[in-house]
């Protein structure tokens, strides 16, 4: 069974682990997984409104309430 196995994988032999285009097509999978991770992350958190957190535009010079010492 020894004489089967390849010193770096089993699938290929190491002459194409080694080579520049299985490098390359390595990358492309590790940055392909980082970003699918990064996205279902974004994805499962709740989503944030940047108007929630900056100020408001306009503010109203009378209030709207019946109550004339109500909010405005």
């Amino acid at each position: 069974m020894s004489a089967l196995l390849v010193p770096l994988g089993i699938l290929f032999p190491e002459s194409l682990v080694r080579s520049h285009a299985f490098a390359i097509l390595a990358a492309f999978v590790a940055i392909n997984t980082v970003v699918y991770v990064a996205l279902s992350i974004a994805k499962a958190l709740p989503k944030i409104y940047l108007s929630d957190h900056l100020p408001r535009r306009y503010a109203r010079s009378e209030t709207r309430s019946i109550h004339p010492d109500g909010p405005r």
